[in-house]
């Protein structure tokens, strides 16, 4: 069975750039968060497609993990950038 999370984690990642995008019109602390935001959100689907071409499951697992670390920093920055009211 073929997992979609490689479109899944893409899509994700289109979304945060296009939010990075409005966050950097802006300036200081929006900008300043952008910059972490865009880092650690489009890195998820780079991580699950390096897992998904890895070699053995060894590294396969690793690029998961890493993936899933992002995630949670990403989850992170958007609850910063909400709960401070710079975005909804």
């Amino acid at each position: 069975m073929k997992s979609d999370l490689p479109d899944r984690t893409f899509a994700f990642a289109k979304r945060i750039v296009k939010l990075c995008q409005t966050l950097e019109e802006q300036r200081g602390t929006a900008q300043t968060l952008s910059h972490q935001l865009i880092r650690s959100g489009t890195s998820i689907g780079a991580n699950v497609e390096e897992g998904q071409a890895s070699q053995s499951r060894k590294d396969s697992r690793l690029k998961y993990n890493i993936a899933c670390k992002e995630a949670r920093e990403t989850l992170y920055w958007l609850r910063l950038l909400a709960e401070c009211e710079i975005i909804d």
